[in-house]
């Protein structure tokens, strides 16, 4: 099941980035008048690319993965050189603050110090974005017995783009409840939230405490936003992901939000590819996305990654 799960993190996160690329930036209005309930995968739309083409998301988690499984363990100046190259190639997505702290890597600073520049020359209102959120699954199945560590790498790795604390947190939290899911722990948010929720910034553990009272099925009040703000992905995906009866409805509800559909319905994508398994998600999207067999190389690489 570990196997199933794995894969299902990493082709979840894919098949929410495509299923949530052609309508990026729409709101869910004018997403159902164009689309209906957006449950294939659609051509052309934002970005103007093939149905079931993933985006950022996909691809820096593919940096990160590639890393993972070719040292063993996090290698923070190989992914960040990674990404470099990977931003060179011209990807037709990319983020603000990641293409910036990038930029700052290639004119020679250090990854460790760029990300935090990045972030000091940055104004509040945009200097929390997801743009490190959406990439960092590996990490979940690499370190999935090694809390502790999968805190410490989710964090680092944060860094080299979005040195934020609520960006850098909400990694490391998301990462745990993957691992937990991965590992089938009982309550699997609700337990990272008694281990390290006084570690975490305020906006953060008070975005996502009140789904572990939804999951309990008592009565939260939840206001669920499509913004590219860290915090307020890691909910709506963490919401989605936890909740929803099935893994395409999971990713499905998260699209239909609008806004950052690609990232929302990617993090919710990883989550309930983490909950329900790989054979959860449905055949045909996953017809349509060309890195599938890479991206469960990739899990089988990382479950069995040595220590």
């Amino acid at each position: 099941m570990v196997r199933s799960r794995a894969h299902g993190i990493l082709l979840g996160l894919a098949c929410g980035d495509a299923l949530g690329r052609p309508v990026e930036f729409q709101g869910p209005d004018q997403i159902e008048r164009t689309h209906g309930r957006v449950t294939k995968m659609l051509a052309h739309g934002t970005h103007g690319q093939p149905a079931g083409t993933i985006t950022d998301d996909t691809e820096m988690a593919l940096c990160i993965a590639r890393s993972l499984a070719e040292h063993g363990t996090f290698e923070p100046e190989d992914i960040a050189t990674r990404f470099v190259d990977w931003k060179r190639s011209g990807p037709f997505d990319i983020g603000i603050m990641t293409s910036s702290a990038l930029q700052r890597i290639q004119n020679g600073e250090s990854w460790d110090e760029a990300g935090q520049r990045e972030w000091e020359a940055s104004m509040e209102g945009s200097n929390a974005g997801n743009g490190s959120l959406m990439r960092c699954a590996p990490y979940a199945i690499a370190y999935r017995n090694e809390p502790t560590e999968l805190v410490e790498v989710s964090r680092q790795s944060s860094a080299i783009t979005h040195a934020d604390s609520r960006c850098q947190w909400s990694c490391a939290l998301f990462n745990r409840t993957l691992a937990n899911l991965l590992t089938d722990v009982d309550q699997p948010l609700e337990r990272i939230l008694n281990e390290i929720g006084s570690e975490l910034p305020d906006d953060v553990r008070n975005a996502v405490e009140p789904i572990t009272t939804t999951l309990r099925g008592d009565s939260a009040n939840i206001s669920l936003e499509n913004s590219g703000y860290v915090v307020t992905t890691l909910q709506a995906g963490l919401y989605h992901g936890l909740t929803a009866e099935t893994a395409e409805d999971a990713i499905v509800d998260a699209v239909m939000m609008g806004g950052d559909t690609d990232t929302i319905g990617a993090v919710a994508g990883a989550v309930a590819g983490a909950r329900f398994g790989e054979g959860a998600l449905p055949e045909r999207w996953l017809t349509e996305i060309d890195e599938v067999e890479e991206l469960c190389q990739l899990a089988t690489g990382l479950i069995e990654r040595q220590h």
